[in-house]
This record gives structure tokens, C-alpha cells and sequence, in this order.
């Protein structure tokens, strides 16, 4: 296991300067970040609107530390990415990103809880703190009758519930949800966003949520838009 990298708690959670991104497709270079800056401070939760192909997921990629090649500098609650290597970016994502996707990738053999018990075992705590810390978030999203079912055995909205739990297990800085409600119907997304922000702002996580809901993006604490590589 990677050694922990302290964050800054007086630092934003998010530091974006001139970050850039291209790729190469058919001989043609397509940028599709083109020097984004943005902050995010302790608790803000910001709305990341855009159209699809805009490059939302692209950027949350560059925020989570998941690939490389990318230009300008990424700072995550006061860390460098840039000074970072492969294992040190692996223990900030750990320690201080929590990810919540479109679907909800739960693993498939394991029930409710155990899903969320996981990445938390992966910090070396003790298994029965993971197991408490994992059914009070699940209780605290309705699922608290429901922690024994695998995924199979619950319904889109609960899955993802479970997806929301196991994001913030680890007691992140900074959540980061591409289209988290986008695979649901209008009503149970409505529910299940509303149950996502109050657990966020409970727990004091930043989170930015990438969207194309204007609604949903309205109930958030500020909104940003991503438009020709830009931010406006």
C-alpha cells in the first residue's frame, strides 16, 4: 500500500492552470481541453455542464488523476499531480477523490456492504470499522434493509446508491460524478440525486458533477460550462 500524501485542508480541493489535452485521430490533432482553469473550494459542489462530446469526462479524468498526458498543472487539495508518480497519484486518488459513474460498476459478487467495504480495506483499517463506517452511509441512502442483496437483486436506483456509499467510504476531499443519474428514469434520479447532495454536504465532501441537466445542475452551488475547450 502507498503512502498517504497529506492534503492541505487551507487549499482549494481543486486547482486547474491552463490544462490542456489532444489527441490524435486519423493523422488530425483534436484538442479537447484547451487551457481550463478552475477552483474548487472545501465543500463546494459545482455543476460541470456541457453538451456530450464536449469533453466533461476528459477533464474529470485529468481531476482523478487517471491518465496522463495532459498539459498544465492539476493541483488536488494542495498536491502537485505534476511531481507525482505513478504509485503516489494511485494514494491520492485513494485518499482524497472519490468516483461515481454513469454505471454504477458495482462488483457483482459481492453484496451492498461488501461493496462498499472494499475500497476501504484497501487503507488497511480494521474490517469491522469498514463494515460500521459501510452501513452508515448505506443507511443513511435508504438502503439499510437492503445491505445483505447483491447487485443483481437491487434495483438501478438502489445500485447506484451503492455506488454513491462506496465513493465516499474513504471520507474524500473531492467527489467527482460523471452524469451519476444519467442511466435512471427522471423520477428516480430526482430521488436519488437529492439523496446524493445531502450526503455530500453531510459528510463536507467538494464534489463536481458532470451533467447535462440544467434542472439538475440548478440545485448544485454554482455552475460552470465547458464549451469549445473552455470554461465559461
Amino acid at each position: 500500500m502507498s503512502e498517504t500524501i497529506p492534503a492541505s485542508p487551507a487549499a482549494p480541493v481543486v486547482r486547474l492552470t491552463k490544462v490542456t489535452r489532444s489527441f490524435e485521430q486519423g493523422g488530425v490533432t483534436i484538442d479537447v481541453l484547451r487551457g481550463v482553469d478552475l477552483t474548487v473550494q472545501p465543500g463546494e459542489i459545482v455543476a460541470l455542464l456541457g453538451p456530450s462530446g464536449s469533453g466533461k469526462s476528459t477533464m474529470l479524468q485529468a481531476i482523478g488523476l487517471l491518465e496522463g498526458g495532459f498539459g498544465g498543472r492539476i493541483e488536488i487539495a494542495g498536491i502537485d499531480a505534476s511531481k507525482l508518480g505513478k504509485d503516489q497519484r494511485a494514494a491520492v486518488r485513494r485518499d482524497h477523490i472519490g468516483f461515481v459513474y454513469q454505471f454504477h460498476h458495482l462488483l457483482p459478487d459481492f453484496n451492498a456492504i461488501e461493496n462498499v467495504v472494499l475500497p476501504q480495506l484497501i487503507t488497511g483499517r480494521p474490517r469491522a470499522e469498514c463494515e460500521e463506517r459501510a452501513r452508515e452511509l448505506l443507511t443513511a441512502l435508504g438502503l439499510g434493509q437492503r445491505l445483505e442483496h447483491r447487485p443483481s437483486k437491487l434495483s438501478g436506483g438502489e445500485q447506484q446508491r451503492v455506488a454513491v456509499a462506496r465513493a465516499l467510504a474513504n471520507r474524500p476531499h473531492l467527489v467527482l460524478a460523471d452524469e451519476p443519474t444519467g442511466n435512471l428514469d427522471e423520477a428516480t434520479a430526482d430521488k436519488v440525486f437529492a439523496q446524493f447532495l445531502q450526503l455530500v454536504r453531510g459528510e463536507g465532501s467538494a464534489a463536481l458533477v458532470a451533467t447535462h441537466n440544467e434542472r439538475l445542475a440548478a440545485a448544485m452551488d454554482r455552475v460552470v460550462r465547458l464549451h469549445d475547450g473552455v470554461l465559461a
